[in-house]
């Protein structure tokens, strides 16, 4: 057999191979191992880029690629890692739960959610959790280990999506075999290990030997499955229980399982079957409910708490959350008045650096706390202030004559990224103040164990908003997608549970929504292009979901939260 040159860009080297060589083998002969860059550590390969486009390491090269071999360190490679430790707790499950099915639900800090259910459905549609005991949740953590230790090989196989469907529901996942059904493809590919048979929207590890690092911790009414830190293979997320986030996330899941939405599979079907502006308009009055409690609960503190302060992650609707809210305000007869954050930076010079010399205007400290906490007290003493103006162009602040006061009704509504964290107004009586807290915490799932992220979510919403309104290219909104992450890590998500109103923007018809909008700007990233592998990944995710058409989306009214991100607003 003929020889094919590939280039190797952990080396940077070309080689010859023999053609039809496994990417495993491959990597045997170059590169076993790849070097995390922030701590030096060395991680085993286990999986591979091939022209930018994810492959697992069975992957047979048969003409000529670019091909860097990543390991944990790399986000593919952790998606990797996590996908089959799923495949591994689906396996243990189904052998120590035969008559019960394991639903991996959604996202922690710490890990994924996971619950052993049964499956008959309640007359509400709803399918009972099996409340695990310790020992119950011991035995599962030691099944993992013994099959780990096995190290068993995860096998692919094409099945035409009859024979898949019909093998699911046998395994009493009807959500998957669901998913299946509507997509109307010919043929699937499914993944085995062992005797069990499960899906995976993405590839996975050789066997189940490389994934040593893992651990299972009670959690509510299941567990939580932790796997490695990012950028530490060796040890695992250390546990975050933030219930306020897990009672949000909970309660979107219950009410999914309500309308009888559990996963993609009866969302495609509703908007197969014309139903998706009903499902439009259920949602929405959802969030007008949500927007009127939280209303509610600021009017029952208003002669004590007269600063509202709202913060979440990027594209999380912080928005029109303020302006829905300041709404609902109005109709209990409070008057809201707001006030710009960003007009309390410090002047440039003064604001803090980061590890690289470069002005942080993420930092608490590029604020001017001293001058905001003065005022703020100044307006709850009934005190006129003259409110600052920054200059962003002269990097400078100004004081242009605009004064504010508060009068009986009256209460202030401030919103940034900073605004629940306690030391930003350290010196304001913490009565005063009541802290919202807005996210797009969607626990949707593809299936029974394939959920969705909220990140993605979020990253779709941004990309469809900031070309719309910025002209900010999908491929810059990609690459910028990891520093705005690292900020929220700092700046955002250790303060969630500060808040006391969570509002969760996610509406259960919005991916239908986003793939309208952002499959053709995705579509535009070329090949060459460094952002190309991720495109190529929210591609094959929205690949299983059912776009809304036009006159669909025409349904949603003006003061939806998603007119935020796709036009049409009307506040």
């Amino acid at each position: 057999m003929e020889d094919t040159r590939i280039y190797c860009e952990n080396d940077g080297n070309y080689h010859r191979i023999a053609t039809g060589t496994d990417l495993l083998t491959l990597s045997g002969q170059l590169c076993s191992s790849v070097t995390d860059e922030k701590t030096g550590e060395s991680v085993p390969v286990i999986a591979a880029l091939v022209d930018h486009q994810l492959k697992e390491l069975e992957f047979k090269v048969m003409m000529p690629h670019k091909i860097e071999f990543i390991g944990y360190n790399h986000p593919d490679g952790r998606r990797t890692y996590v996908r089959s430790l799923c495949f591994v707790l689906q396996h243990a499950a189904r052998d120590l739960f035969p008559d019960k099915t394991l639903y991996i639900e959604y996202s922690l800090p710490s890990g994924l959610y996971c619950e052993i259910r049964e499956q008959t459905e309640t007359e509400e549609g709803i399918l009972p959790v099996h409340f695990l005991t310790d020992d119950e949740i011991e035995k599962i953590k030691e099944r993992m280990q013994e099959i780990i230790a096995a190290n068993l090989h995860f096998r692919k196989v094409k099945m035409t999506a009859e024979e898949a469907g019909k093998l699911f529901m046998e395994n009493s996942q009807p959500d998957k075999a669901n998913l299946i059904e509507s997509l109307g493809r010919f043929h699937y590919s499914v993944y085995f290990l062992g005797g069990d048979a499960d899906t995976f929207y993405g590839p996975l590890v050789p066997s189940t030997g490389y994934l040593k690092i893992f651990d299972i911790v009670g959690f509510n009414n299941g567990f939580c499955l932790q796997f490695p830190e990012e950028g530490k293979i060796s040890k695992v997320t250390p546990l975050k229980r933030q219930s306020r986030l897990a009672a949000t996330l909970q309660e979107y899941s219950h009410w999914c399982e309500i309308t009888g939405v559990r996963g993609v599979g009866t969302l495609n079907k509703v908007i197969s079957e014309g139903r998706a502006v009903q499902l439009i308009n259920i949602a929405e009055a959802l969030h007008e409910r949500k927007y009127a409690d939280i209303a509610d609960r600021i009017y029952e503190r208003r002669d004590k708490a007269r600063i509202i302060m709202i913060a979440g992650p990027s594209s999380s609707g912080k928005t029109s959350t303020s302006k829905r809210l300041a709404i609902q305000c109005k109709v209990l007869g409070m008057n809201p008045k707001v006030i710009e954050l960003d007009n309390y930076f410090v002047n440039r010079e003064n604001t803090p650096v980061d590890e690289n010399g470069e002005y942080d205007f993420e930092s608490l400290h590029a604020m001017d706390l001293d001058l905001l906490n003065t005022q703020l007290n100044d307006l709850i003493a009934g005190k006129t202030v003259e409110l600052p103006y920054f200059n962003f162009k002269a990097g400078k602040r100004e004081f242009r004559g605009d004064t504010l006061h508060l009068d009986e009704n009256d209460i202030l509504i401030m919103e940034g990224i900073h605004a629940l964290n306690p030391e930003m107004t350290s010196a304001v009586d913490n009565s005063r103040i009541f802290r919202v807290y807005a996210s797009a915490l969607t626990s949707l799932s593809l299936d029974e164990n394939n959920n969705i992220s909220t990140s993605d979510n979020r990253l779709l919403r941004r990309m469809v908003r900031d070309n719309r309104v910025r002209g900010v290219t999908p491929e810059e909104t990609i690459m910028r997608w990891h520093s705005v992450r690292r900020g929220e890590n700092r700046n955002i998500f250790p303060f969630q549970e500060n808040a006391d109103a969570s509002f969760n923007s996610a509406l259960i018809f919005e991916l239908p929504l986003l793939k309208y909008y952002a499959e053709p700007l995705l579509r535009r990233i070329a090949p060459s292009s460094p952002a190309f592998t991720e495109a190529v990944r929210l591609l094959k995710f929205l690949d299983y979901i059912i776009a809304l058409s036009p006159a669909e989306i025409a349904a949603i009214p003006p003061t939806s939260i998603m007119r935020e991100f796709i036009g049409g607003q009307m506040l």
